[in-house]
């Protein structure tokens, strides 16, 4: 899967003389041109574009538009792949395509691939007198909402591909979506979208129920704040590392292995009783409070209504619930100016109420107000805000968010088209339920007359938390099992998996010893 196309483009022009008009992109409005000597974070030597497409003036009178930057490898393999980024987006990430396991060196771009990334339309700096609430206030916008949800992708995924064409004056001969988070909910919604897009999509841990997780957001802290009024001390670290310490007690073994690994996810549901942790009387240490196994309980349930109704997913019990990113996401941050609040409460809390709920509410941008905004939030009159709409943002959240038919998936287009899907999910996950994703994947199974994995193939990560990392096995590729399956049809089956060097929770927990993660 290698080998240079070079076009007189390529081989005769120097990269700084290349033109949008050259290209024959005159959607594109192209900043800057850069050759880039290969080292470091930039293994290859490559050209380097960056510029702007789909500018408007929003509602709010901010400029926005689509940056974005494009990375053309001077040894090209003939590929694309398109660098779906994270979180609010906001900025133009550097377009090397992580490949999203614990090799952090392994990009897209060290492999040949040209790729392209982009803000998703808006920049999350345009609004510092907003504070910490600024990154999510471009939901004022109902364009750059849309943008962000859905069409900046597909406003520059074609322009992106014929400016690789024309500088190759070569087709691409294959294209991929990768990305994880918030990139694995655009991959999803690419393959409902844009079906034939993409000859593969890699969704890793994916938000794409992204509003009615953000929910869960409010659920999480005000159940923390329960146990003893202030959220980032709900749980010590000890704490949470004697829950993952009694999880592994009573589910570790249920695969017939003692590994200090669960990895019979589903049976651990069934059988793990979070009340084993609870202080006897006149117990003081070594056990939890009855407030503490209360909020335990409550945010695995996940949000309801006061009719019991599911706002969300329930959430597995795993043994990463001790890992750093776990308690990062959902108690406290090492970040001062954030008042050392998790991820939830500043950066969930801003795009709860400014981007998930319509019409948005203006938060102010302290961590204080922040988190009050989430102490306040009410599940009966709030939480319907995501599917509502109104004459000013026609579209709901869960309209301009949510992969279209994702309440009960066919992807019948893409499999049509010959498209791959991979979706991968770490079981410890604290912002996006594992859960609610198994759930997706088999009403897709069920929709496809049980054989979606003719073209879609889902594998959960146990021990994993948000992402590479966490004690899990994270040193996996998936991206190597899609590409043999989009362009030699080996279908992908059991993974191997090894812990990466760098992640030292999993070393102290497993060691160098390697799993199969199996789809």
């Amino acid at each position: 899967l290698s080998g240079a196309a070079h076009s007189a483009l390529a081989e005769n022009l120097d990269c700084t003389q290349v033109t949008a008009a050259r290209l024959g992109v005159n959607a594109v409005e192209l900043n800057s041109t850069e050759w880039v000597a290969g080292g470091g974070d930039f293994a290859l030597d490559h050209c380097r574009l960056s510029g702007t497409t789909g500018a408007h003036t929003g509602m709010d009178g901010k400029a926005y538009a689509i940056a974005f930057e494009l990375r053309l490898p001077d040894n090209w393999n003939g590929r694309f792949v398109h660098q779906f980024n994270g979180g609010n987006d906001g900025a133009v990430v550097p377009a090397v395509g992580p490949l999203l396991g614990g090799d952090k060196s392994d990009t897209a771009l060290a492999r040949g691939y040209a790729v392209v990334s982009s803000n998703a339309g808006h920049s999350g700096d345009a609004n510092p007198e907003a504070g910490l609430a600024g990154g999510a206030r471009f939901g004022f916008d109902a364009q750059a909402r849309r943008d962000y949800g859905y069409q900046a992708v597909a406003t520059l995924n074609p322009l992106a591909e014929a400016m690789v064409e024309a500088y190759y004056d070569a087709p691409i001969e294959f294209s991929y979506g990768v990305g994880g988070s918030n990139g694995g909910r655009h991959a999803m919604v690419a393959a409902s979208r844009m079906p034939e897009a993409f000859d593969g999509l890699l969704a890793g841990y994916p938000g794409f129920n992204l509003p009615k997780a953000a929910i869960q957001h409010a659920w999480d802290v005000q159940a923390f704040h329960a146990v003893n009024g202030e959220v980032r001390n709900a749980f010590s670290r000890d704490d949470l590392d004697r829950v993952a310490r009694n999880i592994l007690a009573q589910c570790d073994n249920l695969d017939g292995l003692t590994d200090n690994w669960v990895a019979d996810v589903d049976a651990c549901q069934q059988k793990y009783n979070p009340d084993w942790l609870q202080c006897s009387p006149g117990q003081t240490q070594g056990c939890l409070s009855a407030a503490q196994v209360t909020a335990l309980k409550t945010i695995h349930r996940g949000p309801h209504n006061s009719d019991g109704e599911p706002l969300y997913s329930d959430w597995a019990w795993d043994s990463g619930i001790g890992s750093g990113d776990w308690r990062f996401w959902k108690l406290e941050s090492p970040i001062p100016p954030w008042g050392n609040n998790s991820l939830i409460a500043v950066m969930g809390s801003a795009s709860l109420a400014q981007l998930f709920t319509t019409p948005p509410t203006r938060v102010a941008g302290s961590p204080q107000a922040l988190e009050d905004y989430l102490l306040a939030f009410d599940f009966d009159r709030d939480a319907p805000l995501i599917t509502n709409s109104t004459e000013r943002f026609p579209e709901s959240a869960m309209d301009y968010m949510t992969p279209p038919g994702a309440d009960n998936p066919e992807l019948a287009d893409f499999r049509a088209a010959g498209g791959k899907l991979i979706v991968f999910h770490g079981v410890s996950d604290p912002v996006f339920s594992v859960r609610d994703t198994t759930d997706w994947y088999r009403k897709l199974d069920a929709n496809n007359n049980d054989n979606a994995a003719a073209f879609a193939r889902y594998y959960r990560v146990p021990g994993m938390p948000h992402g590479a990392g966490g004690p899990a096995p994270d040193d996996f590729d998936f991206f190597s099992q899609l590409v043999y399956w989009v362009e030699a049809g080996v279908e992908p089956g059991a993974v191997s998996a090894g812990v990466s060097a760098a992640n030292q929770e999993a070393q102290a927990r497993l060691g160098d010893v390697s799993r199969l993660l199996c789809p």
